[in-house]
């Protein structure tokens, strides 16, 4: 397995997991990665050392120095040609997340392309970094703002997209003018420095100073090197809302600025009028898909009540269909669980529905036998449900989806809202009415609200991210790039007086 993506994107038995581009630094200390899809060893990435870290950081700050003076324009050629570099590894590139992570291969070429895409995004923007012209109250004078960047980012990526975040975050950051530094998940270590290795490929050819995008590698006490250091302004962290709270804590506390992207507890609404054609795929891509480990994955089905057993009988039906196996297999609609930790998630989660008073619909389950050896493959669950329910109002980051019933619109919508997390959401609708309430100021509360798709997925164009407990930040596209800049307002006076803003005299 390992034979036909190891050496083109550059992997080892074991890697160093401290990079500054032209620079590794060795480690005493490995993370040994395993892949969920066959509990086979993948490979090593050795442990950042509080030393290394500041050593990134010194190289870091000098290379900034260099890369804000560049024009974006050609911070954004740069990006192109990482663009067209991931074009040419995308078959390894893809494998490697699929084996390490554990999604279907076509998720995991998905992913990579979520990358090209957002390369594509911010060569664009590279030439768009535009700031406003403002009426001065002072006769001679002119007022604008401008964007400058903002100095070194710091990017905290969670195992489900090992890749596409990072790149999210970094593409936008590097033609913004700011250098990065990326921790990785440690249950995903070998993509990040896969994704190092193309890029400093580029570097090199282009003679971009060395520090303009680093690795560290580790679990959360690396993260903190991060979280705590002063000299890193923004952190963009992707994790659970418990992680998230401890990341923004720290940071607030030093007046830094976070971009956090954490979890999601996302709804269905299915109006009378759904067509199932939508209702099917969507709810089901949307609950199983990379084994129910998205953020974005839909988590809740508020049917209505006149459609309620047609919708659960096509759903169970559904599900008898869904093959469950190796991702790397065209057959297989899901993979594993990212390991066992979350398998013990999945179980608990099941037993905790039956205490409270929910019925499991579609059983679940650990599948065990040779072709489930890791012990990370488990049966997407059906379970009807109160949106009460002390579980139902927690992230269970495993394809188990629960199924309610509502009588009016309102009652949907305020069920949908009623829960700590604000990230996707949607509604099944042929009514115009019915759509636009929900996407009202009255309606969902969510930072996505999507009519006749489900909540899972998102293009690069629009900015991403939610509400509430999902965080606030936003990442990807529209306007999200102003989060890696300082915004500046200047005047200029070019006449001979100096006049003060409202009138204020001062003779001297």
């Amino acid at each position: 397995m390992k034979k036909d993506f190891f050496k083109k994107l550059g992997l080892k038995a074991k890697n160093n997991g401290t990079s500054t581009g032209q620079k590794s630094y060795a480690s005493k200390e490995y993370i040994e990665s395993y892949s969920p899809v066959d509990g086979a060893y993948i490979g090593s990435v050795g442990v950042t050392t509080k030393a290394d870290y500041e050593r990134v950081v010194k190289v870091s700050q000098k290379a900034y120095t260099k890369w804000r003076t560049m024009p974006s324009p050609k911070r954004g050629e740069i990006v192109r040609q990482y663009g067209e570099a991931l074009r040419a590894n995308k078959d390894s590139l893809g494998k490697l997340v699929s084996y390490e992570m554990g999604k279907s291969l076509q998720e995991g070429y998905g992913e990579v392309q979520e990358m090209i895409d957002i390369c594509d995004f911010a060569v664009g923007l590279s030439r768009q970094l535009y700031g406003l012209t403002m009426d001065s109250e002072r006769p001679n004078h002119r007022m604008y703002e401008q964007w400058h960047s903002l100095g070194l980012v710091g990017i905290i990526s969670a195992f489900n997209f090992p890749v596409a975040v990072w790149s999210w975050n970094s593409m936008l950051a590097l033609v913004c003018g700011d250098v990065c530094i990326w921790k990785p998940s440690e249950k995903a270590p070998m993509c990040g420095v896969a994704c190092q290795n193309i890029l400093q490929k580029v570097f090199k050819a282009n003679k971009v100073p060395e520090g303009v995008s680093c690795l560290i590698n580790g679990d959360y006490k690396v993260g903190e090197y991060l979280t705590k250091d002063k000299r890193v302004p923004l952190i963009s962290a992707t994790g659970s809302t418990r992680m998230g709270k401890i990341v923004n804590a720290e940071v607030a506390g030093r007046l830094g600025r976070t971009i956090l992207e954490l979890g999601g507890n996302n709804a269905i609404i299915i109006t009378p009028s759904a067509d199932m054609n939508i209702v099917l795929p969507g709810a089901v891509f949307g609950a199983v898909g990379t084994a129910g480990q998205r953020c974005t994955s839909t988590r809740r089905l508020i049917i209505h009540e006149s459609v309620y057993d047609t919708v659960k009988n096509k759903l169970k039906k559904a599900y008898k269909q869904i093959k469950i196996g190796n991702p790397l297999s065209a057959k297989n609609h899901v993979g594993p669980l990212i390991d066992t930790d979350a398998v013990e998630a999945y179980s608990e989660t099941l037993r905790r529905v039956k205490e409270e008073g929910g019925k499991i619909i579609v059983a679940g389950g650990v599948l065990e036998g040779k072709e489930y050896k890791s012990g990370c493959y488990v049966k997407p669950a059906i379970a009807e449900v109160e949106n009460h329910f002390e579980i139902v109002q927690h992230e269970t980051f495993a394809p188990v989806l629960y199924i309610m019933k509502y009588k009016t619109l309102d009652e949907a919508i305020a069920m949908q809202n009623n829960v700590p997390q604000g990230l996707s959401s949607a509604i099944i609708t042929d009514s115009v009415k019915e759509a636009e309430q929900f996407l009202s100021t009255s309606g969902s509360d969510c930072g996505i609200a999507n009519v006749n798709i489900g909540t899972s997925g998102a293009e690069i164009g629009g900015a991403f991210g939610g509400e509430k407990e999902t965080g606030g930040g936003r990442e990807s596209g529209s306007d999200a790039w102003k989060a890696y800049m300082r915004r500046q307002t200047n005047t200029i006076n070019y006449s001979s007086e100096l006049p003060l803003a409202q009138g204020i005299k001062f003779d001297l």
